[in-house]
């Protein structure tokens, strides 16, 4: 495992991508979305964070699951946010290959785990 969870480049991904999730939303209105959008959002690095923290090979496989988790409902809410035109269709396409791709990492992070 990694000394730190800081270290992990699927952490540092997510962070960037919650605070742009953030300042993409800043202005919407749709409290309701927009409020389930940042919290999975944030679900994704925290779960990263927390299950590294737990120090068990186990506990971490687990809440990286949980991340995953949180990706697939973010990617499901940008979905509906831009056929509600609550953000731009590009911004929203650019979002999904974000998520997509931290998806996969966190994939091989926890394929990486449970081989050692």
């Amino acid at each position: 495992m990694s000394s730190s969870f800081e270290d992990l480049e699927v952490w540092k991904k997510a962070c960037r991508l919650s605070v742009d999730i953030y300042r993409q939303l800043k202005d919407v209105r749709d409290y309701g979305i927009k409020d389930q959008m940042c919290r999975a959002s944030v679900s994704i690095a925290s779960n990263i964070a927390e299950g590294s923290e737990r120090k068990s090979k186990a506990d971490f496989i687990r809440f990286l699951r949980i991340s995953m988790g949180s990706a697939a409902e973010l990617r499901t809410q940008i979905y509906i946010a831009c056929e509600i035109e609550l953000i731009p269709k590009e911004t929203s396409k650019e979002f999904v290959e974000r998520i997509k791709s931290i998806s996969q990492m966190l994939q091989a992070l926890i394929r990486s785990l449970e081989n050692r």
